[in-house]
């Protein structure tokens, strides 16, 4: 079961905290007084901060628990491009440095560290990252830091965000990271085919996640889940577990869904269900590297629906760069007990591509009822190598490692 959004027994505008939406007063100080003022009220169930319809203009700033922050209908929360007023913050300890550069990183234009019980949603508001600043920097190679993300939510737990639009972040639109019970639901995430880094959705180190009903399209991976980059990952040992996926739609140069690469903490226990991609790059991808360490395992998609991708399904263990020159090439993750069944896709360029570890060959990889076919030239084969399980009713014809009766029979229980 979904919960309900609390009932609040305050309510805080952003107007009345002194915040004015032109689209050119910066509201950085109205939107940390209204937050201070919710916790100084301490009203029974919390309190909502309101965000009227207009253009608020704002540097980051951090919610509260028990907190609410709602976007009314016409409502705009617009970062500000001016980077000198966004405040450095430490490396998560599961990454050891940035995602994009070595060192500190960006703090997200919305945070909240060590949260309980909070809320974003409204009548389809909008969060505008304008994040275009920050995409040119990486490109001419002059970003210092890490980019930001819009939403980041840290060692935080009871948490929902709906029915918002998500537009132009600077990097991951959503990232919650060690947190658990959150539920990701009717949202529009939207950002150029050719921004970079710019992920729908991304838990990581999660635990009871629920995203789904949501239309993205973005310049990465729609949907990833994660768990720590290769020693600082296996070092914190927090995996990502008991994550729901579905009804999803969208469009992106990357995955539609994808596991990885950071995966060091270990990912199990996830269903993605009812997944709809178009004009992208992979419809599934999970992936991994030498130096991961950790594990992918426990893992059903079910019932996607694919047309003009260019791969329908790719696992494979040689993707992601590392942190730096310290990981431990010995540190081989395990992949084991993947189900990928009911898929049926059109326009597809190549079927899949399964590419276990020499070492750490992946196990019970597990396909059923896939029909994939091309856009009247004949599609390209699967490739597989340093794998096993078995392919029930998969066009075109899976490769022999995937059609063994050994295989079959390990599979039988999750197809």
């Amino acid at each position: 079961m979904v919960p309900a959004p609390p009932r609040r027994g305050a309510r805080v505008s952003l107007a009345s905290s002194g915040g004015v939406g032109d689209g050119r007063t910066l509201n950085t100080a109205a939107f940390r007084r209204a937050v201070d003022s919710i916790e100084r009220l301490r009203a029974p169930g919390g309190a909502e901060l309101y965000v009227p319809p207009g253009v608020w203009l704002t540097g980051p700033f951090n919610l509260t628990s028990h907190m609410t922050l709602f976007l009314a209908r016409g409502a705009i929360i617009r970062a500000t491009q001016d980077t000198s007023s966004w405040p450095l913050m430490e490396p998560l300890p599961s990454y050891g440095r940035g995602r994009e550069l070595p060192g500190g990183r960006y703090i997200s234009l919305i945070h909240g560290n060590g949260l309980n019980d909070v809320v974003i949603t409204g009548e389809n508001g909008t969060i505008d990252g304008q994040g275009s600043v920050w995409w040119d920097m990486w490109k001419k190679g002059t970003l210092p830091f890490t980019s930001p993300h819009l939403l980041e939510f840290m060692s935080s737990s009871d948490i929902i965000v709906s029915n918002v639009v998500f537009q132009d972040s600077p990097l991951w639109n959503i990232h919650p990271v060690y947190c658990s019970n959150v539920v990701i639901r009717n949202l529009t995430i939207l950002a150029p085919h050719d921004s970079p880094y710019t992920d729908g959705v991304d838990p990581d180190s999660c635990s009871n996640v629920c995203i789904e009903d949501c239309y993205i399209s973005t310049g990465d991976d729609a949907i990833a889940i994660k768990s720590g980059w290769d020693e600082y990952g296996i070092a914190y040992g927090r995996p990502s577990s008991n994550i729901i996926v579905r009804r999803i739609t969208g469009s992106t140069p990357f995955a539609g869904f994808a596991i990885g690469s950071e995966t060091s903490g270990g990912v199990e226990n996830i269903l993605a269900e009812h997944l709809n991609f178009f004009s992208s790059g992979v419809g599934i991808n999970i992936k991994t590297n030498v130096g991961r360490g950790g594990f992918i395992r426990n893992v059903t998609v079910t019932d996607i629906t694919l047309e003009n991708v260019r791969y329908g399904l790719s696992i494979a263990g040689d993707v992601g760069g590392h942190p730096d020159d310290h990981y431990n090439q010995t540190a081989l993750p395990v992949v084991d007990s993947i189900t990928i069944k009911n898929i049926q896709g059109q326009n597809i360029k190549q079927a899949g591509l399964i590419k276990g570890i020499a070492n750490s060959s992946f196990s019970r990889i597990c396909l059923s009822n896939i029909t994939l076919s091309g856009d009247g030239a004949r599609i390209r084969p699967w490739k597989c190598e340093a794998v096993s399980g078995s392919a029930i009713q998969v066009q075109p014809f899976p490769c022999p490692e995937l059609s063994s009766t050994s295989g079959t029979s390990l599979c039988t229980d999750s197809l």
